[in-house]
């Protein structure tokens, strides 16, 4: 009882702080619309429409009104009861007394009242050059939409575009904002440059946020901003703690003041809840809905009024996988003064994705236990360069765009007709012959290639071969003969379940790897056909490519893009080939996980692919890991299904103990395989070696306990002592072990192992590594240059990104060997 009473007196004791050093605005237009009487609202008034009338010119004055309660709670429910009808291009003109920064509020709520349901309504906004709503439709619940515009001019014009019959506003504020308190310039996440033209730009408010699970209303706020609680956001309630300790807030410096935020933000806080358990380090992420291909200025809120001494807080925080602070000490950035506010901005690059995600991780440094807080966070969208916040169709655009290159191309066309008509003559005679012998099951894969018109050199037997497609295309058995010198022993580059696979060369120079099915092959018909059919239905850059296939006089034949550097497996045991670094194996891993990761979620079907192992992962000229080998995956056919029941089939030392026991896959079985490859990476040893002792024979429980144990820089591959950092082998360790926990629910997924793997090598830094040759060079392209997206959509099958990755002139050259037995 006394603690509520001394937090509602802390709370009103705020409010009357806030009111006495409130900030008075040069530019104050508070407009009620639709109302025929002033509104109070706390201690601001808004007032009536028709006392304004000058500053608006629209067509017809129509006034509406209701007397819902729909939000009878609500301390500005006054303002969504009346309402302004626009039935025609309307225009508020403001004077502005201050040129600079200003808000825009725009009040929304589409009540019905009469022959006028607001819900209907549908209309533009737009101010000075920029285009602040764009067919914007309000939808049941009241919205405000804020702005925030650099006034250049003595006016302000503030113009309603109805896109249907009317456009409508409830109220409306132009309010000037302090001078700093947005910045000049901000750094940029990817890459970190300054950004230097908030001058130029109009911002949206997308979130504001007060940690602690502890809202701020407007009237509590100097700038009457609402500031929502941050536990909606959180994708884990049970590894924080919520903190208020709004006493220990002390303003010391000259920013940020109040007006940056006020005590009830950074009087609370959000921590990472570990305490109890030391040996427990996790991270803490907040997800909010954007609209992509837009930057957005993140405002970052800490106050420390959790420490009792300074230098007891480190921790580390990420936008997406991007880190934004290391080692983040916020006792050196006040100087050593416990409870003072600190602000940082940060600007995030244009990115496909609808998910800004903002995480804290414990540092590794000097703390007891994994700590971190956030007490704050904004989010602001920063008009594009049109100086609009409108999200483009892009899909739409594609359309319009088509028709214009129809219309150039017609006449091409019909030349090209003539032409095609011509050679479609005098081939097809040529084909038939070829397609007599072909079986009965060919539809599958019909539609896998292009539509390759060039016809290259013929063969002996007078068959013509379209090999410029190199996608999917049926290949005659003539050809594939030729390619690998009628399957030439000395052409043998690797054995598997399937068969031999054979380095080919095609007749215009292009190399490829052949897999050649056998008759005493443990995987016939049925993985001959999912494999092109998976391979068929996707293009990634981190995937192996399907170039062609044979299904003729008894054969199975897959033909692959060929893999320069061959299997993962052979870099890390069992060769003479130089060994890796550690920073190129963190960027083969970070590959194959991006593989993964997009089989898992790039379609409607997840793709689980139920081999994992080095073996299956190749790589080509430049290191660039890619996945191999689908001919035992499995789709989950129901968008809403978890799991799908099948055979366990998989290869020994790799397999998910709770797939073997419950035959029920999902895509944590290709994680815990995946958790597999890690160690064997971070080892340089095979998963099983019966030579070794007993304790030592099986991979995943020789390192576990030793990772247990806190010595995992024992298990390290001797050829990488040195090479690691302590921070990147923390991070990595830690991934491997949460890939291979017991259960599947309690393992991460491909996303988040994606996230951590990247964490890991921006934690290694940038050294220079020697390469296969011998020679100090930088990393590769693959390994320094992350896509900062990992949702589904940047992987969408079939687009011109994903096909543009697919080097098809560079081919795998390694399958799978015969010891890596697969269980029926």
């Amino acid at each position: 009882m006394y603690v509520r009473v001394l937090l509602i007196w802390v709370l009103s004791t705020t409010c009357l702080i806030n009111v006495s050093f409130g900030f008075d605005p040069v530019d104050n237009y508070l407009i009620d619309c639709g109302s025929l009487t002033n509104t109070h609202v706390g201690d601001r008034v808004f007032v009536a429409d028709v006392f304004n009338s000058s500053i608006l010119s629209t067509p017809q004055i129509i006034y509406l009104s209701t007397k819902s309660n729909f939000i009878s709670s609500a301390f500005d429910l006054a303002l969504y009861q009346t309402a302004r009808i626009f039935n025609g291009t309307s225009q508020y003109t403001f004077s502005i007394k201050k040129q600079g920064f200003h808000w825009i509020r725009l009040y929304f709520f589409p009540f019905v009242d009469g022959n006028y349901n607001l819900s209907m309504a549908k209309f533009s906004v737009s101010a000075q050059s920029f285009t602040l709503l764009s067919d914007f439709q309000p939808q049941n619940d009241p919205v405000v939409k804020e702005f925030s515009l650099n006034v250049t001019s003595d006016d302000l014009v503030l113009t309603f575009t109805p896109r249907n019959s009317f456009a409508f506003l409830n109220s409306l504020e132009i309010v000037s904002i302090p001078n700093g308190l947005f910045p000049v310039g901000a750094r940029t996440i990817d890459p970190p440059v300054k950004y230097q033209t908030f001058l130029t730009e109009a911002m949206e408010t997308v979130a504001r946020v007060n940690m602690g699970n502890h809202s701020v209303s407007p009237q509590n706020d100097t700038l009457w901003r609402r500031w929502v609680s941050d536990e909606p956001y959180l994708g884990h309630v049970n590894l924080v703690t919520f903190v208020l300790n709004m006493s220990a807030v002390n303003y010391s410096t000259k920013w940020p003041t109040r007006d940056v935020a006020p005590p009830s933000v950074y009087g609370t806080a959000t921590r990472l809840n570990s305490k109890q358990d030391p040996l427990t380090r996790v991270n803490v992420t907040w997800s909010f809905s954007v609209d992509p291909n837009f930057q957005y200025l993140v405002r970052f809120h800490f106050c420390d009024i959790v420490s009792v001494s300074p230098e007891q807080l480190f921790f580390n925080v990420y936008i997406n996988s991007w880190l934004v602070a290391l080692n983040l000490d916020l006792s050196n950035l006040t100087s050593n003064i416990l409870g003072t506010p600190y602000c940082m901005d940060v600007v995030t690059t244009s990115s496909d994705s609808q998910v800004l995600s903002v995480s804290i991780e414990p540092s590794t440094l000097v703390a007891p236990y994994a700590d971190g807080i956030l007490n704050g966070l904004e989010i602001m969208k920063l008009s594009d360069s049109k100086g609009s916040f409108a999200v483009r169709d892009f899909k739409v655009n594609s359309k319009k765009k088509a028709w214009v290159i129809v219309g150039i191309s017609t006449g091409v066309s019909v030349v090209a007709f003539f032409s095609a008509l011509f050679l479609f003559v005098v081939c097809r005679r040529r084909r038939r012959s070829s397609l007599v012998g072909h079986s009965a099951d060919d539809h599958i894969v019909n539609n896998a290639g292009g539509n390759c018109q060039t016809l290259e050199n013929k063969h002996a037997s007078g068959i013509a071969i379209i090999s410029c497609s190199k996608i999917g295309y049926r290949f005659p058995f003539v050809a594939i003969q030729e390619a690998t010198d009628n399957f030439s022993e000395s052409l043998v580059i690797g054995f598997g379940g399937f068969g031999k696979v054979y380095r080919g060369v095609l007749t215009d120079g292009t190399k490829v790897a052949v897999k050649r099915g056998t008759s005493q092959s443990r995987q016939g018909l049925a993985e001959f056909k999912t494999e092109i059919e998976m391979l068929s239905q996707f293009r990634h850059r981190h995937l192996v490519s399907l170039i062609g296939y044979c299904h003729e006089k008894n054969e199975m034949i897959i033909i692959y893009e060929y893999m320069e550097h061959g299997a993962l497996k052979n870099h890390l045991y069992g060769s003479d080939l130089p060994s890796l670094s550690w920073k190129q194996r963190l960027g083969i891993c970070i590959g194959s996980a991006r593989g993964l990761h997009y089989l898992h979620t790039g379609s409607t079907k997840p793709i689980i692919h139920r081999d994992v192992k080095t073996a299956n992962i190749l790589l080509d000229e430049n290191l660039m890991a890619k996945v191999a080998d689908f001919g035992i995956s499995k789709a989950i056919p129901e968008i809403d299904k978890t799991h799908v029941s099948t055979a366990v089939k998989g290869s020994f030392g790799y397999l998910d103990p709770e797939y073997l026991t419950s035959q029920q896959l999902t895509e944590k079985s290709d994680v815990y395989s995946f958790g597999v490859v890690l160690f064997e990476v971070l080892c340089g040893r095979p998963v099983i070696n019966p030579s070794l002792a007993r304790d030592m024979v099986n991979l995943t429980e020789w390192a576990m306990e030793w990772e247990k144990r806190g010595e995992l820089k024992k298990l390290i591959d001797p050829c990488l002592k040195g090479d690691i950092k302590p921070d990147s082998l923390w991070k990595f360790g830690e991934t491997a072990v949460k890939c291979l926990a017991e259960h599947g629910v309690n393992r991460p997924n491909m996303g988040d192992v994606l996230w951590n793997l990247e964490c890991a090598l921006q934690l290694q830094g940038n050294d220079e590594r020697p390469n296969l040759n011998g020679d100090s060079d930088p990393l590769p392209d693959n390994v320094d240059h992350f896509e900062t997206s990992i949702s589904s959509s940047q992987f969408s099958v079939g687009s011109a990104h994903s096909l543009a990755d697919v080097s098809m002139s560079r081919l795998f050259s390694q399958m799978v060997k015969a010891e890596d037995k697969s269980t029926d």
